[in-house]
């Protein structure tokens, strides 16, 4: 089996015929640091799997304020989900920017979808990764909502350790919504605790 569709789809098993029509669709993309994988305002049919690197989708608001809604590190998808899955818009609302040089496997929505019906596992799969991040998003707006945000950054170095560290204060902090001098009074009253 190819080794990248190994990787993607590790839980399903795949066939050698398979794994080379999967593979047949796949374009990798080399991004570096700055580079955008997608702009507010663009037509979106592509979703992306991270193979290496971080990413973060953010969106900004009428007075200039970003407002991250995603980090995507190795094995994650991203895309613009308003766009990819409304019923009528197809422009994107947000920005996927690269925020540590990283490699990404893009496809079409449509050629995915049609992969999904020919390889029932597959679309099985997707549904599995859909579900979670679905409730990984609800799970973060009930945070937003109920949670300090000493306790909102306490879950977030928890559950993501590895982004921390690719990621600048402002991204965070963005990602948590707060400023980033909440942010560094939170973590020095951690430091001192």
């Amino acid at each position: 089996m190819n080794p990248i569709i190994e990787e993607i789809f590790k839980v399903a098993t795949i066939t050698e015929e398979e794994s080379s029509l999967l593979y047949s669709k796949l374009e990798k993309a080399n991004l570096t640091k700055g580079d955008f994988l997608l702009q507010a305002d663009e037509d979106v049919d592509e979703i992306f799997y991270v193979h290496s690197g971080c990413l973060r989708s953010y969106f900004i608001d009428k007075d200039g304020k970003e407002h991250t809604l995603q980090f995507a590190i190795k094995d994650w998808w991203i895309s613009d989900y308003i766009a990819l899955y409304s019923q009528t818009a197809r422009k994107s609302v947000t920005f996927i920017e690269c925020i540590k040089d990283a490699t990404v496997y893009k496809i079409s929505k449509k050629e995915f979808d049609k992969l999904c019906h020919e390889i029932p596992k597959v679309g099985h799969f997707y549904i599995k990764k859909m579900e979670a991040a679905f409730a990984t998003f609800q799970n973060r707006i009930l945070e937003n909502l109920t949670l300090s945000a000493k306790e909102r950054y306490m879950n977030f170095i928890n559950t993501y350790p590895s982004i921390e560290s690719n990621v600048k204060n402002y991204h965070i902090a963005s990602f948590l919504g707060i400023t980033t001098e909440s942010l560094s009074r939170i973590r020095k009253e951690i430091a001192s605790a």
